[in-house]
């Protein structure tokens, strides 16, 4: 069923009031890709009566009684909180390009118009709701944007240290990282008139610091000095896994934030029972009626198998955001999902993604992080793989054949990236994995990611060296002509990372023309979001490990001239264009 987002579902329902009412900034997609509709099918299944209010429109008059300007009002007040996210996507990133531009689209809008999402989207609806409905329920934040802003924080949009938003939103809450445990305990809590700032995963608002925290520079300091800042960042990023952390505090006013420990990894049978809810696959029939939304284009018939990541790449808020563990749901459930997406009426045979933030960590994980949690001085994958990170593709091997063999499924592709250097790790089972991925699960193109050729900026970027995608490359394009098949590699790359000078990037060209064997149209231009090694970087100048300088380009104009070394137009693109030509034709 579709959570209720109209008075007359609730009717429908026979609810009178509903316990939790949750504000998005994205059309409601009921998809398990969709954090604001997990959350809200988990509240559901522990009882609590909840409603969605999707991209609701924020230039309203409260005074007025017309249809439009009660958006916000249309499912009352809610019994227990009010739960706000700016939405799968952070509202800034999802607003404007890292050059400055407005972006016109938006995927998780109806018609694909960016004319829903407001800036800093969590903010904005916090002070919406505060504007409607006087000494209301307890506002409680959720989601990406507000995760990643949970302490003070770099924000590239006003180039300046900011507070935690809970401060800057005036809410009482905010469960970060994924949430559910967290949010379901906060609305037993809060139903039971009990205390719930003994949760893991939350943030609150405190006058005083609490007992065993670990008291982080302030946010006045942290704004004023660049090395504070620094300090504050490691401490806060070493506190994020649930077996470790402490307890942070840090002074924003004359108040501090406390964030709980980060809450447990859920186990296998936890993430099964998250992914065996019954979702829609579809876009609610309120927001229908306005146009499609794109991203249901890619999300509807594709399977999660597992949650977080190792790669710890420093430009990427995972790590951050779901962990440094992976859990992984059984071969039972996402063959049970598989089997329903078969079922359905729109399917076509092809199931348009198996994977995760990787899609090669499924079943693999360090039995050390277990119990000892991560370690605080070095990372899995970086600059090579852990011994003891014990990876083998056995089970994702096993799981693949049988989505393979489930009737209705004709194709099962693997379009989330894939870690290469964990392919040539794997001494047992690498060449059988990689072999049936080119022969069964690639759509024409498999996606890797090396970001950079340069070893200075490789290191800045947490990024393994090229030797290890120019080996994969060759056993790729081996296999891919032995088997007979049309498929290519593409690569994903960024400009204008810190440490990244125009001379890289032009070294960048040749090394993708040369070795590569192709020049890609798209380059992403590196975006500071909140919360990343990278982004500490940008705004200090400096290599947070070593405490060198780094350079870093500010400048716009330099940085769409980084881009332009590898996506303009020209005699060099033609000259790639006819050596894929003649690659293509001696693969046939």
């Amino acid at each position: 069923m579709f959570l209720p987002t109209t008075k007359k579902e609730l009717k429908e329902l026979g609810w009178e009031a509903l316990d939790v009412i949750l504000v998005t900034g994205d059309s409601y997609i009921d998809s398990p890709f969709i954090g604001v509709a997990v959350i809200g099918k988990v509240l559901l299944k522990a009882g609590f009566r909840v409603g969605i209010i999707a991209q609701p429109d924020v230039d309203s008059d409260p005074k007025s009684d017309s249809k439009s300007d009660q958006d916000i009002r249309r499912l009352g007040e809610p019994k227990l909180f009010w739960g706000v996210t700016g939405g799968c996507v952070d509202s800034l990133v999802a607003n404007w390009t890292a050059t400055g531009k407005k972006r016109q689209k938006d995927d998780y809008t109806p018609g694909g118009i960016n004319n829903r999402r407001p800036d800093r989207a969590t903010i904005v609806y916090a002070n919406l709701i505060r504007k409607y409905f006087k000494n209301t329920a307890p506002l409680v934040l959720g989601g990406i944007e507000a995760s990643l802003r949970r302490v003070a924080h770099y924000d590239f949009w006003s180039n300046k240290i900011r507070r935690s938003i809970l401060f800057d939103a005036r809410a009482d809450y905010l469960a970060y990282g994924m949430a559910e445990q967290t949010i379901v305990e906060l609305a037993r809590c809060l139903q039971q008139g009990q205390d719930p700032r003994q949760i893991r995963g939350l943030c609150y608002k405190s006058g005083t610091i609490t007992e065993n925290s670990l008291e982080l520079p302030s946010y006045d300091v942290c704004a004023k000095d660049k090395n504070a800042f620094t300090k504050m960042f490691h401490a806060f990023y070493q506190n994020n896994d649930p077996i470790t952390a402490s307890p942070l505090a840090q002074k924003q006013d004359t108040r501090y934030l406390i964030q709980n420990p980060p809450a447990f990894c859920l186990s296998g049978k936890e993430l099964d029972a998250v992914h065996d809810l019954e979702y829609e696959r579809e876009l609610h029939p309120y927001y229908r009626k306005k146009g499609d939304v794109k991203a249901l284009e890619t999300i509807r018939f594709s399977i999660a198998t597992h949650r977080g990541c190792y790669g710890e790449c420093n430009y990427c808020a995972i790590a951050v955001h779901q962990g440094r563990q992976v859990s992984w749901r059984s071969k039972p459930s996402i063959l049970a999902e598989a089997r329903r997406m078969a079922s359905h009426p729109f399917f076509k045979g092809t199931i348009a993604d198996v994977g995760g933030p990787t899609a090669n960590m499924y079943g693999i994980e360090c039995t050390r992080k277990k119990t000892k949690g991560s370690c605080t001085e070095k990372r899995c994958l970086f600059p090579k793989p852990c011994a003891k990170l014990n990876i083998n593709h056995a089970q994702q091997l096993s799981l693949l054949k049988d989505l393979r063999g489930i009737p209705g499924i004709r194709k099962v592709v693997i379009a989330s990236g894939i870690r290469y250097d964990m392919i040539l790790a794997d001494q047992e089972s690498g060449n059988r994995y990689l072999k049936d991925v080119i022969r069964h699960h690639v759509s024409g193109q498999m996606k890797v990611a090396p970001e950079h050729s340069q070893p200075h900026v490789l290191e800045k970027m947490g990024k393994p060296g090229m030797e290890t995608v120019l080996k994969f490359k060759e056993i790729f394009d081996q296999r891919t002509k032995k088997e007979g098949l049309n498929q290519f590699l593409t690569y994903y790359l960024i400009a204008a990372h810190p440490g990244c000078t125009e001379k890289d990037m032009t070294a960048l060209q040749s090394f993708a023309l040369q070795k590569l064997g192709v020049l890609p149209e798209q380059v992403q231009v590196f975006t500071p979001t909140p919360s990343t090694y990278s982004t500490l970087m940008y705004w200090t100048g400096k290599d947070p490990f070593t405490g060198e300088p780094c350079f870093v380009e500010k400048n716009i104009h330099g940085k769409e001239r980084q881009k332009n070394i590898i996506t303009a137009r020209g005699s060099k693109k033609r000259t790639v264009k006819r050596k894929q030509n003649s690659n293509q034709k001696g693969r046939k």
